[in-house]
């Protein structure tokens, strides 16, 4: 907790952890997650959500939500990623997060190199998932919540594999797509979707 504990040093009393899931997939949501976590206690093994098991996902996201100080959650349609863009659309769920916190943190570590707009103070961290506890336990919990609205999202969508995949451009997402074409849940201003559309209007 290097760079909490230097806030704190700095006089930030409450430091929030900030991550996104989904980014880069071409169906869902985009989820972000904020936490305040207390020094103490701390939960063990939390570390970039990429480098766990989806059951130890799952575990440590209980744990995490069992200490927090506060936490919550955003989360950004694949249609408004179209309308507004991914990196927008990003933004807007670090700031639905970071406003359900209460109390409001005076600081906010946020995973990346670019920074929301926000009411309070901001730092992005490079890497922060693997070089930050609060950042890497706001990964698990945004990574947890989205792969259950994936899980949601294959119900209602059958025949995509979106909860094996949760949405990326795997070989089989991308052959499901070719089969089938894509479903309301899939972001269109995406490849492939973005060139079938140009080719149509270049017809």
């Amino acid at each position: 907790m290097s760079l909490e504990r230097g806030a704190w040093a700095q006089g930030f009393a409450l430091v929030a952890g900030v991550d996104e899931a989904g980014r880069g997939a071409l169906a869902g949501p985009v989820v972000a997650a904020a936490v305040v976590m207390p020094e103490s206690p701390r939960v063990p093994h939390v570390t970039d959500s990429k480098c766990l098991t989806a059951a130890r996902r799952e575990t440590l996201a209980v744990e995490i939500s069992d200490v927090a100080l506060s936490f919550g959650i955003g989360v950004i349609s694949a249609a408004m990623v179209d309308t507004v863009n991914i990196l927008r659309a990003t933004h807007m769920a670090m700031r639905r997060a970071l406003e359900q916190l209460s109390p409001r943190p005076d600081l906010a570590l946020i995973d990346g190199n670019s920074l929301p707009r926000l009411d309070c103070s901001a730092r992005a961290v490079v890497d922060g998932d693997r070089l930050c506890y609060s950042i890497a336990a706001a990964s698990i919990l945004a990574k947890t919540y989205r792969d259950r609205v994936m899980g949601h999202m294959a119900l209602l969508y059958p025949g995509y594999g979106l909860d094996s995949h949760k949405g990326y451009g795997t070989a089989e997402h991308r052959d499901a797509i070719a089969r089938l074409g894509p479903c309301p849940v899939h972001r269109m201003s995406f490849e492939p979707f973005r060139s079938a559309a140009q080719l149509l209007l270049d017809v």
